[in-house]
């Protein structure tokens, strides 16, 4: 009865709180120190990352998006790591309640008498005895987490669940990003090639009346050969460019988890994604620690790291089980179901405490701590990556923007020039040589106004990424029942 009470008193300490031993929480200077803006102007405004890809007004790029978040092999493979990691959290929580088994056995034996005591007795007519024993229990074992080790486990656990459901999260943009990246891709590569085809029947034609001029004596070898050189070379570009077609229409298979005759198919129409010029309004800095998947989970592993620095701490101190068993026991089955009479019970407890382990416990403390350190600069890292991503962003779309404004100029120009030309020809005072030449500029600027479209497209595409935010909707297969721990996890992460 005193072991029976001693237990209660220890379950009902245990039950009203135990000790931390973890150290305490440390924020990195990195995030106090982060700037209070990113010096780049239009980035005013709280940030609005929902489907903002909509905004190209383009519904097969949006109908590509929405089928790589649903279908693409990285993001399923992310969200069994992040199953995987939630079930090793409640293996890990397993271990705060009783472990309850129940058993059923049955033991025979056969004894000899002879040369014992019992073959005095009876005349010598028995020379064996036999025996049958059933038993029928319900065992009980549980550990008084006294000194943490197992919440702190616990708790660790559940940190490595909601950096792995962050994981998932930063696949999702990922894929979503490589997808838009992957359709501009093609949208310019379409667009070269054609303007490249143009540009060689341009060069065919100045080819040939460049070869009658120099028959007739009225220019060089000199212009003859660079004007052949010239078609060479842009003759030269079409199979790179069908190349990098093939190439960006494969990864946009992959990422939608579909086969490239597939894709060819959903693209065999004409992509015109319309153009967004409007800046992005970027928030804060510090909100960059709440809405980058990439920064919540590097300080969820963080916390996971530092809480288990406190579990292996409590190693150093006595652990104390306690553990009974309530049951039956008879010569038959029903003997041992006749828990009235045949009753059996046993309750223990026991601990245990290190003496001398060799090193072990100290070494696996030091280890813990290393790995928090490890986790801290991680995490640091991943806070100054991500201000330098965003501001390196928001500058490079106003960049782009700019060159494309340029271009845009450019091609006015050279399409006056083309007119002129035209009407110089028709006039019968200019030659068609120079209205080829003019028409040639022309084709030259388009495709560098191409590439600064597909450019600034992606220019923006960056600037969404590195501000990430929950612009993609989570998947219902990742989702999971800790939803208040990602909240105090990214309250924690602005801290």
């Amino acid at each position: 009865m005193k072991l029976r009470a001693i237990g209660s008193s220890l379950i009902a300490l245990c039950m009203t709180g135990c000790i931390s031993l973890a150290p305490d929480p440390e924020i990195s200077p990195l995030v106090t120190e982060m700037p209070g803006n990113y010096s780049v102007q239009g980035t005013d405004g709280a940030y609005q990352p929902q489907a903002w890809w909509s905004a190209f007004e383009d519904p097969i790029l949006n109908a590509l998006v929405a089928d790589a978040l649903e279908q693409n092999l990285d993001i399923a493979e992310a969200a069994a790591r992040a199953e995987q990691a939630a079930a090793q959290s409640r293996i890990a929580k397993s271990a705060l309640f009783p472990s309850v088994n129940a058993s059923a056995g049955v033991t025979e034996s056969s004894t000899p008498i002879a040369g014992g005591a019992f073959n005095q007795f009876g005349g010598g007519t028995f020379d064996r005895i036999d025996t049958e024993v059933y038993t029928l229990s319900v065992g009980a074992a549980y550990e008084l987490d006294l000194f943490g080790r197992i919440r702190g486990d616990l708790a660790a656990a559940k940190q490595d669940a909601i950096a792995s459901k962050f994981d998932f999260q930063a696949v999702q943009l990922a894929a979503a990003a490589e997808t838009i990246s992957a359709y501009f891709d093609i949208v310019d590569t379409r667009r070269q090639i054609d303007l490249a085809k143009s540009t060689i029947d341009v060069l065919e034609d100045r080819s040939a009346r460049t070869d009658e001029r120099f028959a007739r004596g009225l220019v060089d070898s000199f212009e003859l050969y660079q004007l052949r050189q010239d078609l060479r070379a842009s003759q030269a570009t079409l199979p790179q460019l069908e190349s990098a077609l093939t190439s960006a229409q494969g990864r946009l298979a992959i990422l939608t988890r579909s086969y490239p005759d597939v894709i060819e198919a959903r693209l065999a129409t004409q992509l015109n994604p319309r153009l967004v010029f409007e800046p992005v309004p970027a928030g804060l800095p510090s909100d960059l620690l709440a809405q980058r998947p990439d920064v919540a989970a590097n300080w969820a592993r963080l916390e996971a790291a530092r809480l288990r620095i406190g579990a292996r701490r409590a190693e150093r101190f006595p652990q104390l089980s306690l553990s009974g068993s309530l049951g039956g026991q008879g010569a038959n089955p029903g003997g041992a179901l006749d828990f009235a009479s045949n009753w059996t019970t046993s309750l223990a407890a026991s601990i245990v405490a290190p003496i001398i382990d060799g090193g072990r416990i100290s070494a696996n403390i030091r280890s813990a701590r290393a790995v928090y350190d490890q986790q801290a600069a991680a995490y640091g890292r991943t806070v100054l990556t991500a201000f330098t991503e965003t501001r390196s962003a928001i500058s490079d779309y106003e960049e782009q923007r700019e060159r494309y404004r340029i271009i845009t100029q450019q091609l006015t120009e050279a399409e006056a020039s083309l007119n002129l030309q035209r009407r110089r020809f028709s006039s019968g005072v200019g030659s068609y040589i120079a209205y080829l030449d003019a028409l040639r500029a022309v084709h030259l600027v388009e495709t560098n106004l191409s590439s600064a479209a597909r450019a600034t497209a992606l220019a923006r595409l960056n600037v969404h990424r590195a501000l990430a935010g929950a612009w993609v909707v989570e998947s219902p297969a990742a989702s999971t029942n800790m939803k208040s721990d990602d909240n105090s996890t990214a309250q924690g992460a602005t801290q």
